[in-house]
């Protein structure tokens, strides 16, 4: 199955149209199959006196609200518009988490909703979970900072909303930037896909690439990662973000892992089957046998090349007379 690789714009554009565009142009060349904006209206989602994350405060002006920060970061109509559009040029489909109803409401209008995101700090806001999901599209469920009876509740209230489960998949995530690898926590990713009966997938704020390849080794089916064209520009989101060689890396190697996995029967592969008769062995002469002589632990051996009796068939052998001379190295014939 083809993982669904989202690239994460998110922030990244800082507010300026050109950079988001370049935004897009690099995702498309990496090979995701999304690139995704967040759509938010400010005083919709923040209150006046919302602090800001530390990871914020080391990256922005730690003296503005995290309401002043996010509103220089909000994307209107026409952005939106004219993203799509871009998108379309390059290729690659547009998707963006819209964090509030009247968000919600764009997003619909312009039919740019093919999937609905929750993010990992609306998991618990019901009255947007039963929005956000009523028209039954299949969701991403991002769960940083959850517990699995959150998530389980969550996943109820969607289902209620009128999504069914088998389309929704969880995005395991944990909400810092970076993430701490000693706090990835894949295992975790398997545990819930089992306990809750659904899809899974890995939102992942590490730095480097790894960590999402090895996720979808572990079944994710879905995998989403922040991107930037610098990691040095101002911004909350930059630092702990792929930049393009990198985002272009993982997806070579998540699309190598989907080959490598394979579908799970053990058997020879085309190509190494020609190395078969090569690297296995056969039953051959030790020393000079003549015909009529019984063979023995003495007089035979096992040899590459494997075209004769395989050294599988060494009790059967043994004890049975030679039809015929074989000279040392000589192939067994029975």
């Amino acid at each position: 199955m083809k993982t669904l690789i989202i690239a994460e714009a998110g922030v990244n554009h800082n507010g300026d149209m050109a950079l988001a565009k370049k935004l897009i142009a690099a995702a498309a060349d990496a090979g995701a199959d999304l690139v995704k904006f967040q759509t938010f209206i400010a005083k919709n989602i923040v209150s006046k006196s919302a602090p800001k994350a530390d990871y914020q405060k080391d990256t922005t002006d730690p003296g503005e609200s995290q309401q002043d920060m996010i509103r220089q970061l909000e994307l209107t109509r026409e952005d939106h518009v004219e993203l799509m559009r871009e998108c379309k040029r390059y290729g690659i489909g547009f998707f963006s988490t819209a964090f509030d109803r009247e968000s919600i409401r764009l997003l619909e209008d312009l039919s740019a909703m093919d999937y609905v995101k929750v993010p990992s700090g609306e998991l618990t806001n019901l009255p947007y979970l039963r929005y956000l999901t009523r028209h039954g599209k299949p969701v991403l469920l991002s769960t940083g900072m959850a517990t699995l009876g959150e998530i389980e509740a969550a996943i109820e209230a969607v289902e209620q909303a009128g999504t069914f489960r088998d389309r929704i998949t969880i995005l395991h995530c944990t909400t810092e930037y970076p993430t701490p690898m000693d706090e990835v926590n894949l295992n975790a990713m398997v545990n819930m896909g089992k306990a809750l009966g659904v899809a899974v997938g890995y939102s992942d704020h590490t730095q480097g690439i790894e960590v999402p390849i090895a996720a979808v080794a572990l079944g994710a089916s879905v995998i989403e990662k922040h991107f930037t064209l610098d990691r040095s520009l101002p911004g909350p989101d930059h630092r702990a973000s792929l930049e393009p060689d990198e985002l272009k890396a993982m997806v070579v190697g998540i699309r190598n892992i989907e080959k490598a996995m394979g579908d799970g029967i053990k058997r020879p592969g085309p190509s190494e089957l020609k190395n078969k008769p090569i690297a296995r062995k056969s039953l051959v002469a030790a020393l000079p046998i003549r015909k009529g002589e019984p063979f023995t632990a003495e007089n035979l051996v096992a040899k590459r090349p494997g075209t004769g009796i395989s050294p599988m068939r060494w009790d059967e052998v043994l004890g049975r007379t030679a039809p015929r001379d074989f000279e040392e190295d000589e192939l067994i014939e029975l």
